[in-house]
């Protein structure tokens, strides 16, 4: 999507409005993003969760979520087709009692996570990342262009789940690609007793959040709406 003139009144043309990019492949932060009424373009990065995330072993689950957010969108920033964009890069985990839990992958996986977590409460931590290309090319170092970012986290409550009905949810295939094997936009809902914070950012990205980094990057979202 390209940017836009803005026309004022003394048919004089305002500043561009800037596109997004999300540096993502989840289909449901695109949902959430349309839903805000934010246009967009998808351009998935190549960066290794898993092995990024072993390479600095002494960070704790927030701070790996804010590592990973950054690692995608910088490196998708690098990308001729993010040129003059606002990357958005955003990643999950989920933390219980201290320890961090990704993706699960695997369905033994999923469900072990599900017999563990079950009647218990935990934190989901989103990373937001936001690098502005638009004052220069793509070429340079990510380091050397404007770029936000902050955390958004909310505790999760689950209800006592049995192993039926774990099984029968991993069986879905929903929570094997969901950081803490779970989402509360589709079938794992049913799990769900409560949440508190923002409940975007369990999803996968905070609407809020990305409000006000794209403030401090001098842009109002509403300025967005419609383009």
């Amino acid at each position: 999507m390209r940017s836009e003139q803005v026309e004022h009144d003394d048919g004089a043309p305002g500043p561009a409005v800037p596109r997004l990019v999300l540096a993502s492949a989840s289909p449901a932060r695109a949902r959430i993003l349309e839903a805000a009424g934010l246009p967009f373009t998808v351009l998935v990065s190549d960066v290794d969760e898993d092995a990024l995330a072993a390479a600095h072993p002494l960070a704790g689950p927030a701070e790996t979520a804010q590592l990973l957010a950054r690692a995608k969108a910088e490196d998708v920033a690098v990308h001729a087709d993010a040129a003059g964009a606002l990357v958005v890069g955003c990643d999950s985990v989920f933390e219980v009692d201290g320890v961090a839990y990704g993706k699960p992958w695997e369905p033994e996986v999923a469900l072990e996570r599900w017999r563990m977590q079950s009647g218990r409460t935990g934190e989901l931590h989103t990373g937001h990342w936001v690098v502005d290309t638009r004052s220069g090319s793509t070429s340079g170092a990510p380091a050397s262009r404007p770029a936000v970012g902050a955390l958004a986290s909310a505790s999760v409550t689950f209800a006592e789940v049995d192993e039926a009905s774990a099984a029968a949810y991993v069986a879905t295939g929903e929570p094997l690609q969901c950081a803490g094997a779970f989402t509360i936009d589709g079938r794992g809902a049913a799990f769900v007793t409560a949440v508190h914070g923002d409940p975007n950012a369990v999803i996968g990205l905070s609407v809020s959040t990305l409000r006000v980094l794209l403030a401090d990057l001098g842009v109002s979202l509403t300025s967005l709406w419609g383009t």
